[in-house]
């Protein structure tokens, strides 16, 4: 099981988006916020589409991103620098910092106050949207585990993800995206002994 990423005590078994319907799904349910829509649908968008943790993708600023097709970070947990790129998403937040005026802002500014929003406000925005699809299964790592299965679906390369993830080992990296369990269950499909 792994922590959802909300409050303490949320243990549930977070898990990717495995389908396009699965993530377009999503985004029309994150949608449906009425004075942040926007918001919500970059963080997700950048979520799923770089692999970086919640408390990194909350303290991004306007400057970090804008008009930027990749940037480098050093990430809050392993302390690493990694290059993140946005070619994918690179409309989207121009489309959403195009009215922001400061560079020096939060991206996803905070409606009280001058600061970012926090990670347990993203997974509430996370698992409300979820609630509305009828998933329970839903939390901030559903971001990072959607890019992971996804890459690894498209490139096959489990090398490279363990990098962007910092993962020591391939069995922590696929089991982390769900992998190991689809494999098997592929695997035992068709076997039969008679």
């Amino acid at each position: 099981m792994a922590y959802a990423g909300g409050t303490k005590g949320d243990i549930i078994n977070v898990q990717p988006l495995r389908t396009i319907k699965e993530i377009t799904d999503m985004i029309e349910a994150l949608s449906m916020s009425p004075y942040t829509a926007c918001r919500n649908v970059l963080l997700f968008k950048i979520g799923i589409s770089t692999g970086l943790r919640i408390g990194d993708i909350v303290k991004l600023r306007i400057s970090d991103v804008k008009g930027k097709s990749n940037f480098k970070i050093r990430e809050g947990k392993t302390k690493k620098e990694r290059t993140v790129h946005l070619n994918a998403i690179m409309a989207d937040i121009a489309d959403y910092t195009e009215g922001l005026e400061s560079s020096q802002d939060y991206l996803f500014a905070s409606r009280k106050g001058e600061n970012h929003i926090t990670t347990t406000q993203a997974y509430r925005v996370l698992t409300n949207a979820a609630a509305l699809l009828g998933r329970y299964d839903v939390g901030t790592h559903t971001m990072r585990k959607t890019f992971g299965y996804h890459y690894y679906k498209r490139t096959r390369d489990i090398l490279t993800l363990m990098n962007i993830f910092n993962h020591s080992d391939q069995s922590t990296t696929k089991r982390y995206i769900g992998i190991t369990e689809e494999e098997v269950a592929d695997t035992l499909k068709n076997f039969r002994l008679f």
